[in-house]
């Protein structure tokens, strides 16, 4: 019945946005991701990949090749001016899952109906959080199995939620917030606090109207975590270096720690040559996340039924390189190296390394 739901919400909007169309109306955008990925033991691959078993990640039968749909989308945009200085804004986005032999076929993604003023611009419905929107463009693999969320929590995409987005001051900085409604917290979140999210940000993202992009922002028990985090990135001729740090506290354990990365493009005739390293010490990533359901001591699986490790250090480092064929199509490829260990019981223990090599192709439209 959802499936249908959703479905029928789709065809719905394509059909509006064909006659909007015709008004010069709103916008029809989509995006087909596809790419073929070797791993070790399918840890870092994307949530529905066809054939991973996703109970067992230490055993070797997730060893192999995939196909990978790495959020391909269909969506539709625009605004529409309801008085003088006020616009209103929409947007409905949905994934579209075209590899996953289970589950829905179209999946909600950013989908909100808004304001623009002078004054700011207001959001109502769901939405990337403003802590997630502060990584910017410092993600040199992102929405890939590289993506920094393998490593780093907080990257939600929340619903049931207010943004605010202040206009640009000094065409330089931002001022921006994410408030999640109370009843969102029910089956969502341990703590009974407000969740909520702040941040600030100077100069461009895309790093074309400044050669610099900074950010600070804090998030507040969203995803379960209290964290705050720092990135910067500089284009210096054809090189873009990045970092980003990041200190979480679990609102249950009450322990904080670390996640960093850095990471180096460089412009060669307009293939992007990519270098970019990962440490983390806090465990809110989905690699951690994911392998610690089966772990191996002196060889043997052991289950651990997700026990909660300590001193946990994951390391990554991940190679790649993408070039543009033409504005609509970009071809990529990478190597990732995930590995790590933990405590568990006073055992010091390896987690599962993964090691994935990935090409893949992304049209938009």
């Amino acid at each position: 019945m959802k499936k249908t739901l959703i479905s029928a919400s789709v065809a719905t909007v394509l059909a509006a946005a064909s006659f909007g169309a015709l008004a010069d109306g709103p916008t029809l955008y989509g995006r087909l991701d596809l790419s073929v990925t070797h791993t070790d033991t399918g840890a870092t691959l994307q949530t529905g990949t066809n054939g991973i078993d996703t109970n067992n990640f230490a055993n070797e039968n997730n060893s192999g090749t995939y196909i990978e749909n790495n959020f391909s989308n269909l969506g539709v945009k625009g605004s529409e001016k309801l008085t003088d200085g006020v616009d209103i804004i929409y947007q409905m986005e949905f994934q579209v899952e075209n590899t996953s032999g289970t589950g829905d076929t179209f999946k909600a993604r950013n989908t909100y109906l808004g304001a623009k003023t002078a004054y700011g611009t207001v959001l109502v419905g769901r939405n990337d959080t403003v802590f997630k929107q502060a990584e910017g463009g410092v993600d040199a693999f992102g929405n890939t199995n590289a993506d920094i969320d393998r490593l780093v929590g907080g990257q939600t995409r929340s619903a049931d939620g207010f943004w605010y987005y202040s206009p640009k001051i000094a065409d330089l900085i931002t001022l921006n917030a994410t408030y999640l409604v109370d009843d969102n917290n029910e089956g969502k979140n341990e703590s009974d606090e407000s969740q909520y999210a702040l941040s600030a940000t100077l100069g461009d993202k895309k790093l074309k109207a400044q050669n610099y992009y900074a950010a600070i922002a804090y998030n507040k028990g969203i995803s379960n975590i209290d964290a705050y985090r720092a990135v910067g990135q500089v284009k210096l001729g054809d090189f873009k270096i990045g970092a980003l740090y990041q200190n979480s506290e679990d609102v249950i354990k009450k322990d904080d720690n670390n996640t960093y990365f850095v990471n180096v493009v460089y412009n060669l005739n307009g293939v992007n040559l990519k270098l970019q390293y990962g440490y983390d010490e806090s465990g809110e990533g989905k690699y951690y996340g994911n392998d610690i359901k089966y772990t191996k001591i002196n060889g043997d699986v052991v289950e651990k039924h997700k026990l909660n490790g300590t001193d946990i250090e994951v390391t990554n480092i991940t190679v790649g390189a993408d070039y543009r064929v033409s504005k609509s199509t970009l071809v990529y490829g990478h190597y990732a190296h995930y590995e790590g260990e933990h405590v568990v019981e006073g055992v010091k223990q390896d987690l599962q390394d993964d090691n994935v090599f990935t090409v893949g192709v992304r049209y938009d439209f």
